[in-house]
């Protein structure tokens, strides 16, 4: 049984004082033309093996005299200590992220938010589906659904991308197909020479694979237009609301539901989510000015 405790576990700073905390990047990895992998880690050895968190969580990260940003962990919970944040450059504070190089020192509060239903999935397929940057939340869930292969049904990752060139972990995107232990399936939007897969939008993947509706569980993460293309295809599949799980984007700002920045309808992306089940957020999710 997966407690409460892992599916969910407390933020150890920014609850309290607000502060974030020295992190130290150790490494960047480029991933294509404006998306970056750091590789950190908390400069306190205390609070660094204090630190827990499970897929699908986030952190908020911050540059003095720029801001933070709410970025979600793409690296393995279950190696805590060190932590991965996939960053794609579209604005002041991931821009300033760019320009520093291993060894300078960001700021850090989390984690925060709920993860990826972890306790209610045993036993099941699972199917995972992102959009470009939507693979960094669901690669934890890549990583925890193979180091416990034994406790799951059927796992198929379905990544969708503008180009080849797009791309994100081309390596492990590689290693998760050639090793079989999961049936992982890429298109691309558009097709430049040597391109042998699939071409068209994430969801035309549907037709390539079969599911066992009464025993899967549906996990999506990508753009907003992506997620309620693919929610409400898998709907049409007759999967059960409850078992369509969607991590939705917002404006978050403080990560705890008190600034209002991410106010979902009645909830907070930041404390409810980002990872909501279907049923949670039906009445509102197809709508526009929410």
């Amino acid at each position: 049984m997966i407690t409460e405790a892992i599916i969910r576990p407390e933020p150890i700073c920014g609850m309290e004082t607000w502060f974030p905390i020295p992190a130290e990047i150790l490494e960047t990895r480029k991933e294509n033309m404006n998306t970056y992998t750091y590789k950190i880690r908390l400069v306190d050895a205390t609070l660094r093996k204090q630190y827990r968190w499970a897929p699908g969580q986030f952190n908020m990260l911050y540059v003095p005299g720029i801001g933070e940003a709410a970025i979600s962990i793409s690296s393995d919970s279950e190696d805590p200590e060190i932590l991965e944040h996939t960053i794609r450059i579209v604005g002041s504070v991931t821009r300033a992220i760019e320009n520093m190089g291993p060894g300078s020192i960001i700021g850090l509060r989390g984690p925060f938010g709920r993860g990826w239903p972890l306790d209610k999935i045993e036993g099941r397929d699972v199917v995972l589906v992102a959009g470009g940057i939507g693979l960094a939340p669901l690669r934890p869930m890549v990583y925890w659904l193979l180091k416990h292969r034994e406790r799951y049904g059927r796992v198929i990752l379905l990544f969708g991308c503008r180009s080849p060139d797009d791309q994100l972990f081309i390596d492990e995107l590689e290693q998760w197909t050639q090793e079989r232990k999961i049936d992982c399936l890429v298109t691309v939007d558009n097709a430049t020479p040597g391109w042998v897969g699939p071409v068209g939008v994430v969801t035309d993947l549907l037709q390539r694979i079969r599911l066992n509706a009464d025993n899967s569980t549906i996990m999506v993460c990508g753009p907003r237009m992506l997620n309620r293309a693919a929610a409400w295809s898998f709907l049409k599949l007759h999967i059960p609301e409850e078992q369509v799980y969607v991590s939705l984007e917002r404006n978050m700002n403080c990560g705890f539901g008190r600034c209002g920045h991410c106010q979902y309808g009645s909830q907070f992306v930041c404390k409810d989510g980002p990872v909501f089940c279907f049923n949670e957020i039906a009445d509102i999710f197809g709508k526009e000015e929410i």
